[in-house]
């Protein structure tokens, strides 16, 4: 049997309206009728309607999320920080996949529209004028999850990928490497392809090491396949590096698949280290040293930014958030 708000307010001897108030966390009761109607509630297993409580509170409790690529181990670790700031709102996720296809992007928005959902956050993609201008129609707030903007007043969450290359790289110098190579994403990826590679470069400059073309192979992508066919081109252009820097933690494992399979020892013959510090940098033989990125943590601040954006007219600030190495097993010490 379906219960309704009447029979809550019946079973808990007050009035609709007392019901309303208490599920909808507004003011006006006493501490004694809030436990009487929230132990009636759980006693007739009650479900608040969600149509509803939008009506009472112009809200859905529903944001929507735009990830670029759904396979990606990165999106688990910030879906679940996403989600458990979420939850701890009260409300729910619905997840869109875009493929980086712009048609797809505005279908989804158009979606979400229909859905009237809260708020947006628009994960690991260029924001394009076309995507801000349809948002900003739909008059709900948006944070920036894993990527930003100068073009549009839009608060975002992510670390410093130029920096975190840099330190990625200057780990590798201070190993006592000085021929590093890189596999990178797009170059002309304005949000995390073209800083990585900026920030391998200075950080090579910045130690009076030479920098060469032939040491880089641009990917379109940063996937485990990429990563395994490219350390082999990379390989063919510069035979004796001794070190790569590898941009996402699967392209790192990727080529540590393809250094297996040509007879090249990590780390003893080739260190390797990558970006983003994914659950499966644990898994790989040799476990994979890394810079972090506190993907969860990040998840959560952007979903919390947005709860506060929600409940205020006050903007929110950007956030820088800290990377860091962890190591393991892929980097060795180079002899002089």
């Amino acid at each position: 049997m379906s219960y309704t708000i009447k029979d809550v307010a019946r079973h808990a001897n007050v009035s609709i309206a007392t019901v309303s108030r208490i599920i909808n966390n507004q003011v006006g009761y006493s501490e004694k009728t809030k436990k009487r109607v929230l132990a009636a509630i759980e006693e007739l297993g009650y479900q608040p309607n969600a149509v509803a409580r939008g009506l009472i509170n112009k809200r859905t409790h529903t944001i929507g999320v735009l990830f670029p690529k759904l396979s990606s181990t990165l999106v688990t670790d910030l879906l679940s920080g996403i989600e458990k700031a979420t939850h701890e709102a009260g409300s729910s996720v619905i997840v869109c996949h875009t493929e980086s296809n712009g048609e797809k992007t505005m279908k989804y928005l158009q979606l979400l529209n229909e859905k009237r959902i809260d708020g947006i956050i628009f994960t690991s993609a260029p924001l394009y004028e076309e995507y801000y201008e349809y948002i900003k129609k739909m008059n709900v707030p948006m944070v920036l999850l894993s990527t930003e903007t100068y073009s549009f007043p839009v608060p975002y969450v992510k670390v410093n990928d130029r920096h975190a290359a840099y330190t990625a790289t200057q780990y590798l110098i201070s190993k006592g490497h000085k021929k590093i190579g890189m596999l990178c994403g797009n170059v002309e990826d304005a949000v995390s392809g073209k800083p990585r590679f900026d920030g391998f470069k200075s950080a090579l400059k910045d130690h009076n090491l030479p920098f060469d073309d032939n040491n880089v192979v641009f990917n379109k992508a940063f996937t485990f396949h990429d990563g395994a066919e490219s350390l082999k081109i990379l390989l063919k252009q510069v035979p004796d590096l001794t070190a790569v820097f590898a941009a996402s933690d699967e392209m790192a494992i990727g080529a540590i698949s393809s250094a297996y399979e040509l007879g090249i020892k990590v780390p003893e013959e080739l260190s390797i280290i990558g970006y983003d510090n994914l659950s499966i940098a644990d898994m790989s033989t040799p476990p994979l040293t890394t810079v972090a990125q506190p993907l969860t943590e990040m998840g959560e601040m952007a979903a919390k930014m947005l709860f506060e954006l929600l409940d205020s007219d006050q903007t929110v600030e950007s956030r820088i958030m800290p990377h860091k190495i962890v190591e393991r097993k892929s980097v060795l010490k180079k002899e002089e």
